[in-house]
């Protein structure tokens, strides 16, 4: 059993920042890929960003690269997304995930553990 918890959303105007976390408890993560993920009302679930386990190989989609990093703290159990200039269409609800495989990449179904997701809105 693994359990992933999101924190760190909130509300914040065009061209700020968060940062969320994720924690994970049960089965450790140490040697697992992990990712975000987002989902916008109405939408799909959109592949944000990805990290390898020992911190490096680490992929973003178009929409955020250069603007999110993510991060991993495997003694602590802990992954986290910074999310900077951040634009109205980056309003979703972010969750992060565990890789099935070495080889995840940005399909949801390469990911088998789910957070239940923290809100992120940014307003115009």
């Amino acid at each position: 059993q693994v359990q992933l918890v999101e924190s760190g959303g909130g509300l914040v105007q065009a061209g700020g920042s968060l940062r969320l976390s994720c924690a994970a408890s049960g089965r450790t993560f140490s040697n697992y890929i992990m990712g975000w993920f987002r989902q916008a009302p109405g939408k799909e679930r959109e592949f944000v960003a990805r990290i390898g386990w020992n911190g490096g190989l680490t992929y973003y989609s178009d929409s955020v690269k250069g603007r999110f990093t993510i991060s991993r703290d495997n003694a602590k159990n802990t992954v986290a997304l910074q999310l900077n200039s951040l634009k109205p269409e980056d309003t979703a609800v972010y969750y992060c995930a565990r890789g099935r495989w070495a080889s995840s990449w940005s399909s949801p179904d390469d990911y088998d553990y789910w957070g239940q997701g923290t809100q992120v809105t940014v307003s115009s």
